[in-house]
């Protein structure tokens, strides 16, 4: 595993204390690590609506194709098996 030096002021260490504390996080490293996991995963989906709603205005304008329906479907599939931990 690589290592990342993180500089941060005092009043978010201070902040980041209280809720390693009050979440039950084992240490600083572990509430960062799920922080930025959770920023990770609220991006993606981001993306994958931003493909569907793009896709929407593909619909509008013209036909579909099968193949782009198909990717469209397995990208939200798959990150719908993520979320729900299966994948």
């Amino acid at each position: 595993m690589d290592q990342v030096l993180l500089k941060l002021d005092e009043g978010m260490l201070k902040r980041i204390d209280v809720l390693v504390s009050t979440h039950n996080y084992g240490t600083r490293t572990e509430f960062i690590r799920a922080s930025i996991r959770k920023t990770m995963e609220e991006l993606e989906r981001e993306e994958h609506i931003k493909q569907v709603l793009a896709l929407k205005g593909i619909i509008k304008g013209r036909k579909i194709t099968d193949e782009e329906l198909r990717q469209v479907r397995i990208e939200v599939s798959n990150e719908y098996l993520k979320e729900m931990g299966l994948k």
